[in-house]
């Protein structure tokens, strides 16, 4: 099931290796999406905010996992790439260890910090006690997004997009069956979906951990064979430390947007809320586009072969582009009936917010479009920096922006949502002038060369 990317159809080979993680991200979504819509529907407003602030905070922290996860996935298609079987099992280890005790600490600082959550983020009293119920379970599910997350990188990284697919598929409508029992038999409110999401969150995340260590029993503990070697630390550390910080500054930034969101109360809560959850639902199939795209990167760039990281450049420009014009155009003529979905007609003006936020935001897919594919770009390149230089650029202007224009009385709240493609665009502008500066630089094989005497 393992899949070479550096041999067939530059374009068939990607698209095929990026279609199952697209409908894996889907059913992810799913876990949160399920929440939202039931809450939503069956306990009201102050409980739809009150999923969706910790839905926005649970991605910050989760990112940091993801960025780590996705960084050491580079190595990973390097090491692929150039064969070296050795130095992808060595780098598995190393990089299972780093994240794992990171995974420890980001936990243990969760539960601690609980209660400053609703300073930070300026929760509405209305709604803390229900938000403060859903994050004391969830907290508890961070060790399996790990698992997940680390082995589904591996199983990618080599070619295999499907059995994560398989796994996150099973756990998505175990999450759905839960979350209606919990929720609605049990009567168990917040607390209840968040029981439900953690619950089929470890059902993923060890069942494709039992699933690569039967597949690739090299990667198991114990015989000598689990060898955790400082310089192989080093090495993933160089590519996914950086990944993670670029993950986690453009959660940071979402992160204080949210909290300016909050400072509106919770009816622009709850707007946000499910107009963030069809925004997902929108724009992942590219953003695990560019995933696969990076990817298919970093296996080329292993095996030195710049033809086809060329001709992958253009095809992957063109279907991104092609995809988020087609996208834009739905939500901005659904927007209303897709904000019905998650909100009592009764709430009209939780839905004109919410509408309105799509149909500024959502017109502008492409700016994001863009921007996901330079991520991969550069991280596939070995060029993590510039990653975090873009997503600086993008939130540091959302962010400014947020707080400028939404206290000016013409824009108010929409001054919230006209930063968020302002910060696409000129994180595009950065990202291209570099490439086409520096693109005879990016493509020296020098630096893959490094990675293979580690």
């Amino acid at each position: 099931m393992n899949r070479d990317l550096t041999k067939g159809p530059v374009m068939g080979s990607m698209l095929a290796f990026a279609v199952p993680m697209i409908l894996g991200d889907l059913l992810q979504q799913c876990y949160n999406v399920a929440d939202t819509l039931i809450v939503g529907k069956y306990l009201g407003k102050n409980a739809l905010a009150a999923v969706g602030s910790s839905f926005t905070l649970m991605t910050f922290l989760t990112s940091i996992l993801l960025g780590l996860c996705m960084g050491s996935g580079a190595v990973f298609s390097i090491r692929f790439g150039q064969r070296d079987e050795e130095g992808l099992r060595e780098g598995a280890h190393a990089a299972f260890a780093l994240i794992a005790a990171l995974t420890l600490a980001l936990n243990a600082a969760a539960f601690l910090c609980l209660d400053w959550v609703r300073v930070f983020l300026r929760v509405p009293e209305e709604v803390w006690g229900m938000m403060r119920e859903y994050l004391a379970v969830i907290f508890c599910g961070i060790a399996a997004t790990f698992l997940y997350n680390y082995f589904a990188s591996f199983l990618r990284a080599v070619g295999n997009s499907v059995v994560p697919l398989v796994f996150l598929a099973a756990s998505a409508g175990l999450n759905i069956v839960l979350d209606l029992w919990f929720v609605l038999g049990l009567q168990r409110g917040a607390g209840g979906a968040a029981e439900a999401t953690v619950i089929a969150q470890y059902v993923s995340g060890t069942g494709i951990a039992a699933y690569t260590l039967v597949k690739y029993p090299q990667l198991r503990p114990g015989g000598g064979r689990f060898q955790v070697k400082p310089a192989r630390v080093r090495e993933i550390a160089g590519f996914s430390i950086l990944t993670c910080v670029q993950q986690s500054v453009m959660n940071l930034g979402i992160l204080m947007v949210q909290g300016l969101v909050n400072s509106f109360g919770p009816t622009v809560m709850a707007a946000f809320a499910a107009a963030v959850k069809i925004d997902a639902f929108a724009y992942m199939p590219v953003q695990d586009f560019g995933n696969a795209f990076s990817t298919f990167i970093a296996q080329n760039y292993g095996a030195k072969r710049e033809d086809r990281i060329r001709a992958g450049l253009k095809g992957a420009a063109l279907a991104s582009l092609a995809f988020c014009v087609a996208v834009s155009a739905l939500v901005f003529a659904f927007a209303g009936p897709l904000m019905g979905l998650f909100v009592e007609a009764g709430e009209a003006e939780t839905i004109l917010e919410g509408v309105r936020y799509l149909r500024i935001e959502g017109a502008f897919y492409c700016g994001i479009g863009c921007l996901f594919l330079l991520y991969g770009l550069y991280r596939a390149l070995g060029r993590p920096g510039m990653s975090v230089v873009l997503t600086v650029v993008s939130l540091g202007t959302r962010v400014a922006l947020a707080h400028i224009l939404s206290n000016l009385p013409a824009f108010g709240v929409a001054g919230i949502w006209w930063s968020v493609p302002i910060g696409w665009a000129l994180a595009d502008v950065v990202g291209l002038l570099y490439y086409l500066v520096r693109q005879k630089r990016l493509f020296a094989w020098d630096r893959a060369d490094s990675l293979q005497s580690v």
